[in-house]
């Protein structure tokens, strides 16, 4: 199936359809306009549709230099495990490479490095692990 690739986020609407997919604010951390706004903040997007239907999407945060961290990664449950993933890094991947950006970072959910590995990403040394701090208001 052809599938549709844009540079780009998608409509509010249709983000917040796939994201709800996710369970990723299963706690109401957030409302979906501080999570559109945050998307809508990003150095470079990446929106995969079936027709008109949002099925998969990534974003990239960077300084367009040295600082560079691919988040959100998501695709419909629907179309999983059928190369939609694959096509939103791929998208990214490229992005990276032609700004000449060297170090990528991402963090995943539990089981999902193997999906990465495929990509060619690998686990941070042990003597190195990431950190990060939650701030409850």
């Amino acid at each position: 199936m052809a599938y549709v690739i844009r540079e780009s986020n998608p409509s509010i609407e249709a983000y917040k359809a796939l994201h709800q997919t996710t369970g990723w604010n299963a706690k109401g951390l957030y409302t979906y306009d501080q999570l559109y706004q945050a998307i809508s903040n990003s150095w470079y997007s990446a929106s995969i549709y079936d027709d008109m239907t949002l099925i998969g999407y990534g974003r990239i945060i960077s300084d367009g230099i040295y600082q560079t961290f691919i988040c959100d990664v998501m695709v419909h449950p629907t179309y999983q495990r059928q190369g939609v993933g694959t096509m939103v890094m791929e998208v990214l991947l490229e992005h990276c490479q032609k700004e000449n950006i060297k170090w990528i970072q991402l963090s995943c959910a539990k089981g999902k490095q193997h999906f990465y590995q495929k990509l060619g990403f690998t686990e941070r040394d042990p003597d190195a692990p990431g950190m990060m701090l939650f701030i409850p208001h």
